[in-house]
Protein backbone atom coordinates (compact mmCIF):
# COMPACT_ATOMS: atom_id res chain seq x y z
CA UNK A 1 0.00 0.00 0.00
CA UNK A 2 3.05 2.21 0.83
CA UNK A 3 4.33 1.48 -3.24
CA UNK A 4 0.71 2.54 -4.32
CA UNK A 5 0.43 4.98 -2.63
CA UNK A 6 3.72 6.84 -3.93
CA UNK A 7 3.19 6.24 -7.14
CA UNK A 8 -0.62 7.90 -6.89
CA UNK A 9 1.62 11.03 -5.56
CA UNK A 10 4.17 10.71 -8.48
CA UNK A 11 0.96 11.45 -11.06
CA UNK A 12 -0.35 14.29 -8.51
CA UNK A 13 2.99 15.68 -9.04
CA UNK A 14 2.25 15.86 -12.50
CA UNK A 15 -1.29 16.50 -12.98
CA UNK A 16 -4.01 19.17 -11.69
CA UNK A 17 -5.97 17.20 -8.70
CA UNK A 18 -9.56 17.69 -9.05
CA UNK A 19 -12.02 17.78 -6.73
CA UNK A 20 -14.51 14.50 -5.92
CA UNK A 21 -17.10 14.99 -8.75
CA UNK A 22 -19.49 12.39 -9.73
CA UNK A 23 -21.20 12.24 -12.46
CA UNK A 24 -23.35 9.87 -14.89
CA UNK A 25 -19.95 8.76 -16.45
CA UNK A 26 -19.48 6.09 -13.44
CA UNK A 27 -22.70 4.77 -14.21
CA UNK A 28 -22.11 4.97 -17.93
CA UNK A 29 -19.00 2.69 -17.28
CA UNK A 30 -19.10 -1.41 -17.77
CA UNK A 31 -19.38 -2.62 -14.00
CA UNK A 32 -16.43 -4.52 -12.00
CA UNK A 33 -14.11 -1.60 -13.83
CA UNK A 34 -10.76 -1.13 -12.05
CA UNK A 35 -8.07 0.31 -12.05
CA UNK A 36 -5.51 -2.20 -11.48
CA UNK A 37 -1.76 -1.86 -10.74
CA UNK A 38 0.51 -4.78 -11.18
CA UNK A 39 3.22 -6.14 -9.04
CA UNK A 40 6.04 -3.30 -10.82
CA UNK A 41 3.26 -0.70 -9.18
CA UNK A 42 2.62 -0.06 -12.68
CA UNK A 43 -1.17 1.34 -13.51
CA UNK A 44 -3.30 0.21 -16.05
CA UNK A 45 -7.17 1.02 -16.98
CA UNK A 46 -9.53 -0.83 -19.14
CA UNK A 47 -10.13 0.43 -22.51
CA UNK A 48 -13.62 0.48 -22.60
CA UNK A 49 -14.08 2.63 -19.47
CA UNK A 50 -12.47 5.68 -21.51
CA UNK A 51 -14.61 5.37 -24.57
CA UNK A 52 -16.97 7.76 -24.07
CA UNK A 53 -15.60 8.99 -20.79
CA UNK A 54 -15.06 13.26 -21.14
CA UNK A 55 -14.94 13.09 -25.07
CA UNK A 56 -12.51 10.86 -25.40
CA UNK A 57 -13.12 8.09 -28.13
CA UNK A 58 -11.22 4.48 -27.67
CA UNK A 59 -11.26 1.33 -29.75
CA UNK A 60 -9.24 -1.41 -30.96
CA UNK A 61 -8.81 -1.71 -35.04
CA UNK A 62 -11.17 -4.56 -36.88
CA UNK A 63 -7.54 -6.55 -36.75
CA UNK A 64 -6.94 -6.07 -33.34
CA UNK A 65 -3.54 -4.51 -33.79
CA UNK A 66 -3.77 -1.22 -32.74
CA UNK A 67 -5.28 0.33 -29.42
CA UNK A 68 -6.65 4.37 -31.30
CA UNK A 69 -7.23 6.79 -27.79
CA UNK A 70 -8.12 10.42 -28.89
CA UNK A 71 -9.64 13.30 -27.39
CA UNK A 72 -9.60 16.80 -29.15
CA UNK A 73 -6.32 17.11 -30.74
CA UNK A 74 -4.73 14.54 -28.34
CA UNK A 75 -4.00 11.00 -29.70
CA UNK A 76 -2.69 7.78 -28.44
CA UNK A 77 -2.17 5.04 -30.77
CA UNK A 78 -0.88 2.01 -28.97
CA UNK A 79 -0.21 -2.16 -29.53
CA UNK A 80 -1.32 -4.81 -27.63
CA UNK A 81 1.81 -6.33 -25.92
CA UNK A 82 4.04 -3.80 -27.53
CA UNK A 83 6.52 -0.93 -26.27
CA UNK A 84 6.13 1.38 -29.11
CA UNK A 85 3.46 3.87 -29.93
CA UNK A 86 3.05 7.28 -31.01
CA UNK A 87 1.75 10.24 -28.52
CA UNK A 88 0.71 13.36 -30.24
CA UNK A 89 2.29 11.85 -33.43
CA UNK A 90 5.20 11.50 -32.34
CA UNK A 91 7.14 7.89 -31.91
CA UNK A 92 7.57 7.25 -28.33
CA UNK A 93 8.40 4.07 -26.04
CA UNK A 94 6.28 2.67 -22.94
CA UNK A 95 8.04 1.84 -20.06
CA UNK A 96 4.08 0.24 -19.33
CA UNK A 97 2.53 -2.00 -22.22
CA UNK A 98 -0.98 -2.29 -22.94
CA UNK A 99 -2.38 -5.97 -22.82
CA UNK A 100 -5.21 -8.27 -22.43
CA UNK A 101 -6.99 -10.43 -19.56
CA UNK A 102 -10.48 -11.92 -20.11
CA UNK A 103 -11.25 -9.98 -22.86
CA UNK A 104 -10.65 -6.37 -21.54
CA UNK A 105 -7.37 -4.66 -23.08
CA UNK A 106 -5.57 -2.94 -20.24
CA UNK A 107 -4.02 0.97 -21.34
CA UNK A 108 -0.70 2.46 -19.03
CA UNK A 109 -3.18 4.91 -17.11
CA UNK A 110 0.19 7.42 -16.25
CA UNK A 111 0.30 7.89 -20.01
CA UNK A 112 -3.35 8.32 -20.14
CA UNK A 113 -3.82 10.72 -18.10
CA UNK A 114 -0.87 12.87 -18.82
CA UNK A 115 -1.54 12.99 -22.63
CA UNK A 116 -5.40 13.92 -22.28
CA UNK A 117 -5.25 15.75 -19.61
CA UNK A 118 -7.29 13.90 -16.94
CA UNK A 119 -6.76 14.69 -13.55
CA UNK A 120 -6.37 11.76 -10.53
CA UNK A 121 -7.59 11.71 -6.56
CA UNK A 122 -6.70 8.70 -4.23
CA UNK A 123 -8.75 7.77 -1.66
CA UNK A 124 -7.16 5.77 0.62
CA UNK A 125 -10.25 5.23 2.53
CA UNK A 126 -12.06 3.45 -0.20
CA UNK A 127 -9.45 2.09 -2.31
CA UNK A 128 -10.62 3.96 -4.93
CA UNK A 129 -9.56 6.49 -7.59
CA UNK A 130 -11.20 9.43 -9.22
CA UNK A 131 -10.57 10.49 -12.38
CA UNK A 132 -11.69 13.77 -13.73
CA UNK A 133 -11.48 16.04 -16.70
CA UNK A 134 -13.95 19.02 -17.66
CA UNK A 135 -17.50 18.74 -16.36
CA UNK A 136 -16.76 14.76 -16.19
CA UNK A 137 -15.61 12.62 -13.40
CA UNK A 138 -15.62 9.29 -12.41
CA UNK A 139 -14.70 6.99 -9.18
CA UNK A 140 -13.52 3.50 -9.90
CA UNK A 141 -11.83 1.07 -6.97
CA UNK A 142 -7.97 0.49 -7.55
CA UNK A 143 -7.26 -3.29 -7.60
CA UNK A 144 -3.54 -4.25 -7.08
CA UNK A 145 -1.38 -7.10 -7.51
CA UNK A 146 -3.57 -10.03 -9.12
CA UNK A 147 -6.70 -9.56 -11.37
CA UNK A 148 -9.31 -11.63 -10.47
CA UNK A 149 -10.06 -14.71 -12.90
CA UNK A 150 -13.92 -15.70 -13.23
CA UNK A 151 -12.55 -19.26 -12.29
CA UNK A 152 -11.56 -18.20 -8.61
CA UNK A 153 -14.44 -18.83 -5.82
CA UNK A 154 -16.39 -15.58 -5.63
CA UNK A 155 -18.41 -16.36 -2.35
CA UNK A 156 -16.41 -17.75 0.87
CA UNK A 157 -17.59 -19.31 4.20
CA UNK A 158 -14.87 -19.89 7.08
CA UNK A 159 -15.63 -20.52 11.02
CA UNK A 160 -13.22 -18.93 13.37
CA UNK A 161 -12.44 -18.24 16.98
CA UNK A 162 -11.01 -14.88 18.12
CA UNK A 163 -9.80 -13.72 21.38
CA UNK A 164 -10.86 -10.62 22.94
CA UNK A 165 -9.45 -9.18 26.15
CA UNK A 166 -9.31 -12.97 27.82
CA UNK A 167 -12.61 -14.07 26.24
CA UNK A 168 -12.89 -16.55 23.01
CA UNK A 169 -15.68 -15.79 20.61
CA UNK A 170 -16.69 -18.50 17.74
CA UNK A 171 -17.72 -16.54 14.80
CA UNK A 172 -19.18 -17.33 11.11
CA UNK A 173 -17.88 -15.72 8.53
CA UNK A 174 -18.81 -15.04 4.79
CA UNK A 175 -16.55 -13.31 2.78
CA UNK A 176 -17.27 -11.34 -0.85
CA UNK A 177 -15.23 -10.41 -3.63
CA UNK A 178 -16.83 -7.57 -4.59
CA UNK A 179 -14.78 -7.04 -7.87
CA UNK A 180 -15.21 -10.95 -8.85
CA UNK A 181 -16.84 -10.93 -12.14
CA UNK A 182 -20.13 -12.85 -11.38
CA UNK A 183 -20.72 -10.64 -7.94
CA UNK A 184 -23.75 -8.60 -7.59
CA UNK A 185 -25.55 -7.25 -4.68
CA UNK A 186 -29.00 -6.14 -3.36
CA UNK A 187 -30.87 -4.74 -0.71
CA UNK A 188 -34.48 -7.03 -0.11
CA UNK A 189 -37.21 -5.89 1.57
CA UNK A 190 -38.87 -8.89 3.38
CA UNK A 191 -42.22 -9.32 1.25
CA UNK A 192 -40.48 -6.52 -0.89
CA UNK A 193 -42.67 -4.01 1.01
CA UNK A 194 -41.64 -1.53 3.96
CA UNK A 195 -42.74 -2.63 7.31
CA UNK A 196 -43.43 -6.70 6.44
CA UNK A 197 -41.05 -9.09 7.85
CA UNK A 198 -40.23 -12.79 6.62
CA UNK A 199 -37.20 -15.41 7.41
CA UNK A 200 -33.69 -14.51 5.93
CA UNK A 201 -34.07 -17.84 4.68
CA UNK A 202 -36.82 -16.99 2.75
CA UNK A 203 -35.71 -13.73 1.30
CA UNK A 204 -32.34 -15.46 0.41
CA UNK A 205 -34.04 -18.35 -1.73
CA UNK A 206 -36.57 -16.26 -3.44
CA UNK A 207 -33.73 -13.92 -4.25
CA UNK A 208 -31.40 -16.23 -5.96
CA UNK A 209 -28.92 -15.65 -3.14
CA UNK A 210 -25.78 -17.53 -2.45
CA UNK A 211 -25.58 -15.59 0.55
CA UNK A 212 -27.23 -13.04 3.33
CA UNK A 213 -27.27 -11.48 6.20
CA UNK A 214 -30.19 -8.94 8.22
CA UNK A 215 -29.84 -5.82 7.69
CA UNK A 216 -31.63 -2.58 9.72
CA UNK A 217 -32.97 -2.38 12.74
CA UNK A 218 -36.87 -2.04 12.88
CA UNK A 219 -39.60 -2.09 15.56
CA UNK A 220 -40.04 -5.80 15.83
CA UNK A 221 -42.34 -5.24 19.40
CA UNK A 222 -45.16 -3.81 17.86
CA UNK A 223 -48.38 -6.12 17.98
CA UNK A 224 -49.63 -4.41 14.54
CA UNK A 225 -48.45 -6.16 11.08
CA UNK A 226 -46.63 -2.98 10.10
CA UNK A 227 -43.12 -3.07 11.76
CA UNK A 228 -41.53 -0.25 10.34
CA UNK A 229 -37.46 -0.12 9.44
CA UNK A 230 -35.33 2.29 10.83
CA UNK A 231 -32.86 4.32 8.51
CA UNK A 232 -31.99 4.23 4.78
CA UNK A 233 -32.86 1.27 2.56
CA UNK A 234 -31.79 1.90 -1.46
CA UNK A 235 -32.31 -0.80 -3.85
CA UNK A 236 -31.58 -0.81 -7.57
CA UNK A 237 -30.87 2.72 -7.02
CA UNK A 238 -34.04 3.66 -5.56
CA UNK A 239 -35.02 4.73 -1.98
CA UNK A 240 -37.27 2.37 -0.38
CA UNK A 241 -37.08 3.88 2.82
CA UNK A 242 -35.86 7.67 4.00
CA UNK A 243 -34.60 8.52 6.75
CA UNK A 244 -33.58 12.52 6.86
CA UNK A 245 -31.42 13.19 9.94
CA UNK A 246 -30.16 10.20 10.96
CA UNK A 247 -26.97 9.94 11.84
CA UNK A 248 -25.96 6.29 12.02
CA UNK A 249 -23.61 4.72 9.64
CA UNK A 250 -25.10 3.46 6.53
CA UNK A 251 -23.24 0.55 4.12
CA UNK A 252 -23.49 1.92 0.30
CA UNK A 253 -22.13 0.68 -2.52
CA UNK A 254 -22.32 1.92 -6.80
CA UNK A 255 -23.17 -0.11 -9.84
CA UNK A 256 -19.23 -1.42 -9.70
CA UNK A 257 -19.47 -2.92 -6.42
CA UNK A 258 -17.37 0.03 -5.09
CA UNK A 259 -18.50 0.08 -1.16
CA UNK A 260 -18.18 2.64 1.23
CA UNK A 261 -19.23 3.72 4.74
CA UNK A 262 -20.92 6.86 5.32
CA UNK A 263 -21.95 8.57 8.12
CA UNK A 264 -25.82 9.22 7.75
CA UNK A 265 -25.43 12.82 8.14
CA UNK A 266 -23.79 12.58 4.74
CA UNK A 267 -25.77 10.10 2.97
CA UNK A 268 -28.34 12.46 1.63
CA UNK A 269 -25.58 14.20 -0.29
CA UNK A 270 -24.16 10.90 -1.72
CA UNK A 271 -27.46 9.67 -2.64
CA UNK A 272 -28.41 12.53 -4.68
CA UNK A 273 -25.33 12.49 -6.80
CA UNK A 274 -26.95 9.27 -8.65
CA UNK A 275 -23.91 6.73 -7.66
CA UNK A 276 -25.51 5.36 -5.25
CA UNK A 277 -27.13 1.91 -6.31
CA UNK A 278 -27.66 -0.15 -2.73
CA UNK A 279 -27.45 0.98 0.83
CA UNK A 280 -28.68 0.09 4.23
CA UNK A 281 -28.26 1.85 7.35
CA UNK A 282 -27.60 0.76 10.75
CA UNK A 283 -24.27 1.13 12.91
CA UNK A 284 -22.87 1.74 14.90
CA UNK A 285 -19.29 2.61 12.75
CA UNK A 286 -16.77 0.04 14.42
CA UNK A 287 -13.70 0.40 12.44
CA UNK A 288 -12.28 3.56 10.59
CA UNK A 289 -9.13 2.98 8.45
CA UNK A 290 -8.26 -0.11 10.35
CA UNK A 291 -8.70 1.43 13.98
CA UNK A 292 -11.57 1.04 15.98
CA UNK A 293 -13.33 3.74 16.14
CA UNK A 294 -16.60 4.30 18.25
CA UNK A 295 -18.56 6.89 18.68
CA UNK A 296 -22.20 4.98 19.58
CA UNK A 297 -23.82 8.07 21.32
CA UNK A 298 -22.55 10.44 18.83
CA UNK A 299 -24.27 8.27 16.21
CA UNK A 300 -27.54 8.57 18.16
CA UNK A 301 -27.60 5.43 20.40
CA UNK A 302 -29.61 5.39 23.34
CA UNK A 303 -30.51 1.97 24.31
CA UNK A 304 -27.94 0.07 26.89
CA UNK A 305 -28.02 -3.29 24.32
CA UNK A 306 -26.01 -1.35 22.00
CA UNK A 307 -24.18 1.22 24.61
CA UNK A 308 -23.22 -1.19 27.21
CA UNK A 309 -24.88 -4.64 26.60
CA UNK A 310 -23.78 -7.76 25.28
CA UNK A 311 -25.60 -10.33 22.89
CA UNK A 312 -25.95 -11.68 19.05
CA UNK A 313 -24.28 -9.78 16.94
CA UNK A 314 -23.97 -9.45 12.94
CA UNK A 315 -21.66 -6.88 11.25
CA UNK A 316 -20.59 -6.47 7.86
CA UNK A 317 -16.85 -5.18 6.93
CA UNK A 318 -14.94 -3.73 4.10
CA UNK A 319 -11.07 -4.79 3.31
CA UNK A 320 -8.63 -2.77 1.77
CA UNK A 321 -8.77 -5.12 -1.42
CA UNK A 322 -12.79 -4.98 -2.08
CA UNK A 323 -13.78 -8.07 -0.13
CA UNK A 324 -17.41 -7.57 1.83
CA UNK A 325 -16.90 -9.91 5.22
CA UNK A 326 -20.49 -10.57 6.47
CA UNK A 327 -19.81 -11.61 9.86
CA UNK A 328 -21.76 -13.08 13.33
CA UNK A 329 -21.12 -13.73 16.68
CA UNK A 330 -22.61 -14.50 20.14
CA UNK A 331 -22.47 -12.78 23.44
CA UNK A 332 -20.60 -9.41 22.46
CA UNK A 333 -20.63 -5.92 23.43
CA UNK A 334 -19.95 -3.28 20.80
CA UNK A 335 -16.73 -2.64 21.80
CA UNK A 336 -15.64 -6.53 21.52
CA UNK A 337 -16.94 -6.99 18.02
CA UNK A 338 -14.77 -4.18 16.87
CA UNK A 339 -11.93 -6.26 17.88
CA UNK A 340 -13.16 -8.92 16.09
CA UNK A 341 -14.05 -7.28 12.91
CA UNK A 342 -10.39 -6.02 13.19
CA UNK A 343 -8.77 -9.36 14.03
CA UNK A 344 -11.39 -10.87 10.94
CA UNK A 345 -9.49 -8.66 8.89
CA UNK A 346 -11.93 -5.65 7.91
CA UNK A 347 -10.60 -2.16 7.46
CA UNK A 348 -13.78 -0.49 7.29
CA UNK A 349 -17.27 -2.17 9.51
CA UNK A 350 -20.07 -1.20 11.13
CA UNK A 351 -22.50 -3.23 13.40
CA UNK A 352 -26.21 -4.40 12.27
CA UNK A 353 -29.36 -5.17 13.59
CA UNK A 354 -28.76 -7.77 16.56
CA UNK A 355 -30.51 -9.84 18.98
CA UNK A 356 -32.77 -12.26 17.60
CA UNK A 357 -32.44 -10.75 14.32
CA UNK A 358 -29.33 -11.86 14.03
CA UNK A 359 -28.60 -14.29 10.97
CA UNK A 360 -26.36 -15.49 8.36
CA UNK A 361 -27.57 -17.38 5.52
CA UNK A 362 -24.77 -19.44 2.73
CA UNK A 363 -25.46 -22.07 0.15
CA UNK A 364 -29.12 -23.08 0.96
CA UNK A 365 -28.39 -23.28 5.07
CA UNK A 366 -28.40 -21.07 7.92
CA UNK A 367 -25.16 -20.48 9.61
CA UNK A 368 -26.83 -18.40 12.07
CA UNK A 369 -30.01 -18.60 12.62
CA UNK A 370 -32.39 -15.56 13.32
CA UNK A 371 -34.56 -15.68 16.82
CA UNK A 372 -37.10 -14.05 14.33
CA UNK A 373 -38.32 -12.84 11.31
CA UNK A 374 -36.78 -9.46 10.30
CA UNK A 375 -37.41 -6.68 7.89
CA UNK A 376 -34.72 -6.92 5.22
CA UNK A 377 -31.21 -8.03 4.32
CA UNK A 378 -28.39 -7.51 2.37
CA UNK A 379 -27.62 -10.45 -0.08
CA UNK A 380 -25.19 -12.16 -2.44
CA UNK A 381 -25.60 -13.12 -5.88
CA UNK A 382 -23.66 -15.01 -8.26
CA UNK A 383 -24.40 -14.87 -11.76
Amino acid sequence: MKKMSALFLAFFTMLSVLPLVQSSAAAAAAPKTAVYVDKDNHSFIPLRFLNGFAGIQAGVDAAGKQIQITKGDSSLVLTPGQAAASVNGEAAMLSERPFSSNGTTYVPLSLVSKTLGIGLKWNSTAASLTLAAGDAAATLPVLSGTLIQSSTPAVVNAKHTYRVGGRSFSVQTVTVSLLHPSLKLDVVLAGNTVGNTEALGSIAKRSGAVAAINGTYFNAYTNGSYKVPYGYIISGGKMLKDSPADKRTVFAYDSNLLAELIPGNQFRDRFNSGSVVGALQAGPRLLVDGKVALNVAGEGFRDPKILTGGGSRSALGLTRDHKLILLTSGGATIPQLAQIMKQAGAYQAMNLDGGASSGLFYSGKYLTTPGRLISNALVVKTK
